[in-house]
């Protein structure tokens, strides 16, 4: 009997010890994470304090002339701002609908064999490098597109949008889906037993009471759509212009560091001093968006925990 006690002690002493272990070590991961971000957050200040003391916060923000190779420099971020954002909105504008139809289908309409088969399927899209997609934009969608747009150059920013909506679809179908499944099944039935289709059901019940997840979701793309890098590189051209024109090339914020890490001329400090200014503003932005993204998702899990 004195054995069998003592054995049990050993091993519940051994569980404790494993447990603290993996309690320290968990602080441990979540602490170094906190604390790269911090430092990455740091080192974009520190690197951009020789350019803001130098160059007007309000110059940077609203100039509409971006050319630091040239003579006279000028720093102003709005072209970049601008494409950016022209770019993102066509995105957008594809995987939001795609997306959310996705999930819609396969949530309410797909037979279990099928959305096991479409939805790894649908997210495999987001596997494929983005080299990939910047290089279709360019070889296929562009002259694509040049056949029904007039004036549409070589490189472009509506080309690029519309492929980078393509490769956002996994992300936003994905999230929305999780969303839409993890509606109580409660209120599916009752919507049934008051006479309602499978259609009103998804409009009228389930897509309002998921649409805070739905939001988040969105947000994520758009935080995805923003940092997108290689499709606008390749597809999208290098020319800050200012208004933007989807159907002429133009420089995002991505893009303009590419601009000066891989161009030919050498950049001086104060320039890299600029990079680091914009990626601090491009950080602080999705930083900005997945918190966002993250509180409203806690929200949505919250009232149907």
């Amino acid at each position: 009997m004195g054995s069998k006690r003592g054995s049990l002690f050993t091993a519940s002493r051994g569980r404790s010890r494993r447990e603290r272990l993996a309690t320290l070590g968990l602080t441990v991961a979540g602490l170094l994470a906190v604390a790269i971000t911090l430092t990455i957050i740091a080192l974009f200040i520190e690197g951009s304090v020789p350019f803001l003391r130098t160059v007007p916060l309000r110059d940077f923000l609203w100039g509409t002339r971006w050319a630091p190779l040239h003579e006279p420099a000028s720093y102003g971020i709005l072209p970049l701002v601008g494409a950016t954002v022209v770019t993102t909105g066509i995105a957008l504008a594809v995987a939001v609908p795609l997306g959310l139809l996705s999930a819609v289908f396969l949530s309410a309409y797909a037979p279990g064999p099928v959305r096991r088969v479409l939805k790894p399927a649908l997210e495999l899209l987001a596997g494929i490098p983005t080299v990939v997609y910047g290089f279709f934009a360019l070889r296929f969608v562009t002259p694509l597109l040049q056949r029904f747009v007039p004036a549409l150059g070589f490189w472009n920013g509506l080309s690029a949008g519309l492929v980078m909506g393509v490769m956002i679809v996994p992300y936003m179908a994905s999230l929305s889906e999780d969303v839409l499944y993890a509606v109580p099944r409660s209120l599916w039935e009752g919507a049934y037993a008051l006479g309602a289709t499978r259609f009103e059901t998804v409009i009228r019940v389930v897509i309002p009471a998921a649409l805070s997840g739905i939001g988040a979701a969105f947000i994520l793309a758009m935080t995805r759509a923003v940092g997108e890098t290689m499709i606008v590189a390749l597809a999208a051209g290098r020319t800050p212009t200012w208004p933007p024109d989807p159907r002429q090339p133009v420089l995002t914020l991505t893009t303009a560091i590419v601009n000066i890490a891989t161009g030919d001329h050498e950049a001086t400090a104060f320039i890299w001093s600029a990079v680091f200014a914009i990626g601090l503003l491009l950080f602080l932005t999705t930083l900005v968006l997945n918190t966002v993204s993250y509180l409203v998702i806690q929200r949505f899990r919250e009232r149907y925990a």
